[in-house]
């Protein structure tokens, strides 16, 4: 990054099951490989196809603790995402969007909701301008923002031809040529995409060899069709000599009980605390710094009240020992929790929480159970309550809550937003 743009604000959005996910990881792990400092957020529907999501990427040469409501550059899958937000671009940023989706109505946009189309109309009418995308994308260009049709379809038969697949197969490649193009337009080295990909998806080398070669064609596209030096934004990497970690939130609370000596964890699967019990069932031999093989047993039970029970049983064994769960099995484990509080057994819980009551938003975000940790189940025992405040924070007080576990003999309960 230029010494005028110190920082990035990257957001790419689509539909589920499109692979926004998958982007943002390939886009951030290369930032990550360069020595870059990042920061992310992940917003999606609790469906696994269709609704709207999106992922933001901050990235700069400093630590980041937070996201950016603003945006600096914008990549799109599809039409949703243009209308949602294109109004955050700020003056001077970028917008990528495929070709196809460059003048659709507002109100043909299938997921976009009365209230939002409404807003929108409003706003372009009072400018002028259609609604629709072609109005927005208008909108944009006088506010500034620079605009990149591209014909992903063109470019992923190229691709198809070249390599002798289907077009279908070659499609498959969109969310990292979304990620080139991305970096065509920042100046970014296509070798840190290239060792992404390769760690994205080790030992599957022709999903590898596709991709790569979608990366190619997509930085020769972006050369040829645009003037790169007209975008303000660069991105430019880090030489770095210490090992950092690229772990999102609940990765970071499982290697923190790793660390810690945890030898158990049970959980009944829930939004959003599952990833991280998912997370230490990939892990559950590990080396050790002394060359010796580490372990960790995962036991997924049939319900919060099974998990609750059985994580206290083996805590009263000896074992370092938690669950994982959100806001309606934290509900289901308030007698668990009592029966663990009134026998002085040291247990830990890992609370994240979730917007809204009872099922709620189970995707969305909110720190409403503060109290509910501190005064959860009838009658009254001690309880230790820890707040993480980011990522960093969340490692070290997954550790330090087995401590206060076993020093106190008391439940502990660790609170997490959405990691």
């Amino acid at each position: 990054m230029t010494k005028q743009q110190e920082e990035l604000a990257w957001r790419v959005g689509g539909p589920q099951g499109s692979g926004v996910d998958t982007a943002a990881g390939i886009f951030a792990r290369a930032c990550a490989i360069g020595g870059l400092h990042l920061f992310g957020r992940r917003e999606y529907y609790s469906n696994i196809m269709g609704r709207h999501s999106y992922y933001d990427v901050r990235v700069a040469h400093h630590v980041l603790t937070c996201h950016r409501e603003t945006v600096d550059l914008l990549t799109s899958f599809e039409e949703e995402t243009i209308a949602r937000h294109t109004l955050a671009v700020v003056p001077g940023g970028g917008i990528v969007y495929n070709a196809d989706h460059a003048e659709i109505p507002l109100d043909r946009i299938t997921f976009l909701d009365k209230r939002a189309q409404r807003d929108l109309a409003t706003y372009l009418e009072k400018r002028g301008l259609p609604a629709s995308t072609a109005g927005l994308l208008e909108d944009a260009r006088q506010r500034g923002v620079q605009v990149y049709p591209l014909p992903f379809r063109q470019v992923t038969g190229m691709l198809a031809q070249e390599l002798g697949v289907s077009q279908a197969v070659a499609e498959r490649t969109l969310n990292t040529m979304a990620v080139a193009v991305s970096c065509a337009l920042l100046d970014y080295d296509p070798t840190y995409i290239i060792k992404a990909l390769e760690r994205t998806f080790p030992g599957r080398q022709q999903i590898i060899d596709m991709n790569v070669r979608a990366v190619q064609l997509s930085y020769d596209f972006v050369h040829e069709r645009f003037d790169t030096q007209g975008f303000a934004f660069r991105l430019s990497p880090e030489a770095i000599s210490e090992q950092r970690l690229f772990v999102n939130g609940s990765q970071a609370v499982a290697l923190g009980k790793l660390a810690a000596g945890a030898t158990f964890q049970t959980y009944y699967p829930i939004s959003p605390a599952t990833d991280e019990s998912v997370y230490l069932e990939a892990h559950e031999t590990f080396p050790t710094r002394n060359g010796e093989e580490g372990s960790i047993l995962v036991v997924q039970t049939e319900d919060e009240l099974s998990a609750v029970t059985m994580a206290a049983g083996a805590a009263l064994t000896g074992a370092r020992s938690a669950t994982a769960t959100s806001g309606p099995g934290f509900s289901l484990m308030a007698e668990g929790l009592g029966w663990a509080g009134i026998n002085e057994v040291p247990l830990v819980v890992t609370l994240y929480q979730r917007g809204g009551p009872s099922t709620g938003m189970p995707t969305r975000t909110e720190q409403g159970d503060l109290k509910f940790a501190v005064h959860g189940g009838h009658g009254e025992f001690p309880r230790i309550v820890i707040a993480s405040g980011d990522i960093i924070e969340a490692f070290y007080d997954a550790a330090h809550a087995f401590n206060y576990a076993e020093r106190y003999q008391m439940p502990v309960i660790h609170l997490m937003d959405k990691a």
